[in-house]
């Protein structure tokens, strides 16, 4: 399959990379690593990236503003988004070809060629080894490897998630040997407002966990706007709870103006199939879902005590 991308790759002149919406450095760095890459191989061809961008994410890539006659011809490339309905900018139909590169599971299997691996630990590490594994068909250079290496750093959560493999750690030690400055790349992807330090310091005074070790933490949007967070900077708080004591599985409920958005890990019980069933989704241990009212939310945490029970 990774022959066949390359191949698709090579016949195109005009190529556009999405990603998914409320993009995290994962859906950055695959998007943004590729475009280089191609760029660096293939001087001759036009390369955009695409979709609405992030404020907290500009220091890996500011994104290409085009028209949609450029998709007429053009190869598209999806990179870590997992359904149709979560690609950023559905001007993607649009395009000649669309080619789906992704590592979470494939309940969706859309597009012309697919190249899907749940075993790797971010869709940046798949990117990487695509140009690995190309016999020198690709070329990388410092900026792809520096976008690549952050996808990697925040997927895995600095290594410390489960999903971290042997090749995890081989790739991005092969990309720190590329020239890029890491210490800023870290500060950039950890260091927090004091707005935010101070929303977090919140979470850990108020979450609630019961006697199985679920845990549950509810932010309304008249909260969000006490500490003057935005919805994206809630994002950056889900993992804390993962250093409490006895804890198992915990849900982030984050109201916006027409929903909720329910945010799960797991250190254990596989969540993803509950998300489903709020129309979501995502990895076994970490995966997003909506409700559109706090009786729904209940019941979410309802579900999730139960499934922890279950897999006890």
């Amino acid at each position: 399959m990774k022959q066949h991308i390359i191949d698709k790759i090579k016949e195109y002149d005009t190529i556009i990379l999405h990603r998914h919406v409320r993009p995290d450095p994962d859906a950055y760095g695959s998007q943004g690593g590729l475009a280089e890459i191609i760029k660096a191989t293939f001087p001759e061809k036009t390369v955009y990236t695409v979709g609405q961008e992030e404020p907290t994410l500009y220091f890996m890539k500011r994104l290409d503003q085009i028209d949609d006659s450029v998709y007429e011809q053009a190869l598209v490339i999806i990179c870590d988004t997992a359904n149709q309905a979560r690609i950023c900018d559905q001007r993607y139909k649009l395009g000649k070809e669309i080619i789906k590169i992704d590592h979470h599971p494939n309940e969706d299997p859309y597009g012309d060629l697919l190249w899907v691996d749940v075993d790797a630990a971010a869709c940046s590490q798949m990117i990487y080894e695509l140009f690995k594994t190309s016999d020198g068909q690709l070329k990388m250079n410092d900026a792809a490897a520096r976008l690549l290496y952050a996808g990697i750093v925040s997927d895995t959560g600095r290594f410390l998630y489960s999903s971290t493999t042997i090749e995890t750690m081989q790739y991005a030690g092969e990309l720190m040997q590329y020239s890029f400055d890491r210490q800023q790349l870290f500060n950039d992807l950890y260091e927090k407002d004091a707005h935010v330090l101070k929303l977090e310091g919140y979470i850990l005074q108020h979450f609630k966990m019961d006697d199985s070790g679920v845990a549950e933490v509810r932010l309304t949007e008249e909260l969000l706007q006490t500490f003057n967070a935005t919805q994206a900077e809630t994002s950056l708080l889900v993992s804390i709870l993962g250093s409490v004591k006895g804890i198992r599985s915990w849900v982030f409920f984050i109201e916006e103006k027409d929903q909720i958005r329910v945010r799960f890990r797991s250190k254990g019980p596989v969540i993803n199939g509950l998300a489903m069933k709020y129309n979501g989704g995502g990895h076994p241990m970490a995966a997003g879902a909506s409700v559109y009212s706090w009786e729904e939310a209940d019941q979410v945490l309802a579900d999730l005590k139960a499934l922890v029970v279950e897999q006890q």
